[in-house]
């Protein structure tokens, strides 16, 4: 059975994928994607962010790339298909209907 904490991880992750897909060119900036999560329920300091963005990376949801002080990330295909419930990922919560 899955714990609150990892219930909350996993909304927060599918949170972080919709608002990549909903982003001008499917990408933003991690800081961005911080200010935001609040307005979805799913607030969470910069390290859980940051630690939830390489996790991302690594299932092949998202790609990062640091251009200054910034770290830009941008859904892929897959992320894309999980934020709409496409695929299901074990670890990201499947939006609801």
């Amino acid at each position: 059975m899955n714990s609150f904490a990892d219930l909350q991880r996993a909304a927060r992750r599918l949170a972080m994928l919709q608002l990549l897909a909903e982003a001008p060119a499917y990408e933003t900036s991690a800081q961005l994607i911080y200010a935001a999560l609040p307005s979805r329920g799913a607030a969470a300091s910069a390290d859980q962010i940051a630690v939830d963005l390489a996790w991302l990376a690594e299932q092949g949801l998202v790609e990062s790339q640091i251009v200054g002080p910034v770290v830009m990330v941008k859904i892929t295909l897959r992320g894309l298909d999980a934020s709409k419930g496409f695929v299901q990922i074990p670890g990201v919560a499947r939006p609801g209907p």
